[in-house]
């Protein structure tokens, strides 16, 4: 009788930490272990284990930020990118531009699609601005990931389905795969997957219609600019340094920063 009130104890100690609100680092912690565990299946498959374990120190900070409604945004972007870079994998091997490791991502890749988010997360963490800066930060997370699954879900989609695929600097006809080109296909894709990303944050309550509809804005428009940025000056002499990771920060930090400049505009439209 005695272990089992012990057992009960614990149990309802850890179920007190779980449902912790606002959440806790332990809480976050705790939570993001026993998810980690039960979705390990899932995670194999679009991920190393280096990038599993920056993808935990992702989904800690991210719950801790963001509570259950901001990890999920995450998981969400995830399994949807997982699946886009599986779409028609073969081929993509056959041609030299399929992702590495037969798409599964590794440590850089996860914190070059995330930069801008944990910025975001740690500073709703630590109230910079405070209360009136909270759904600020909160809207440049939603962003920055409708951003990073914009271009990932273009990217793959293109490369599987792309009829043409020409540079966004000149309209000139290249090769799939080629740094900066876009594809109708591709970026019909992407603007379908960041307006649904947006739409699950919308029903979870991260951000409102208007929100929404400008998360999916300013990713189209850090999308354009990362073409721009890769048709230009990716794999340019002089611009060694300019890697996928380094673009995908430009990138998703783009589309933070213009979300969260076009909420500022409206708002000081509308007061």
């Amino acid at each position: 009788m005695q272990a089992s009130s012990h057992v009960d104890t614990v149990q309802d100690a850890v179920m007190s930490l779980i449902q912790s609100s606002p959440p806790t680092w332990g809480s976050s912690l705790l939570c993001n272990i026993l998810i980690f565990i039960v979705g390990s299946p899932i995670l194999v498959t679009g991920l190393s284990l280096s990038g599993i374990g920056a993808a935990f120190v992702l989904g800690t900070l991210t719950w801790r930020a963001f509570g259950p409604s901001g990890f999920l945004h995450v998981a969400t972007y995830f399994i949807i990118g997982t699946a886009a870079t599986k779409v028609k994998l073969a081929q993509k091997e056959s041609q030299g531009v399929a992702e590495k490791r037969k798409g599964r991502r590794g440590p850089s890749s996860v914190i070059g699609s995330s930069v801008a988010g944990c910025f975001c997360a740690f500073l709703s963490i630590f109230g910079v601005g405070g209360e009136a800066c909270s759904q600020l930060w909160r809207l440049g997370f939603v962003a920055s990931f409708c951003t990073k699954l914009n271009d990932t879900v273009s990217s793959e989609i293109g490369k599987a389905y792309g009829k043409t695929t020409y540079l966004v600097t000149n309209f000139k006809v290249v090769p799939r795969g080629t740094e900066g080109a876009v594809s109708v296909e591709g970026t019909f894709a992407g603007i379908l997957a960041s307006m649904l990303l947006a739409f699950v944050s919308y029903l979870m309550g991260e951000v409102n219609t208007h929100e929404a509809i400008i998360c999916v804005l300013a990713s189209q428009i850090a999308n354009l600019g990362e073409s721009i940025i890769g048709a230009a000056l990716q794999e340019k002499e002089g611009f060694c340094w300019l890697n996928n990771d380094v673009v995908n920060i430009i990138n998703i930090s783009m589309g933070s920063i213009i979300a969260v400049l076009m909420q500022q505009a409206l708002h000081n439209w509308h007061p």
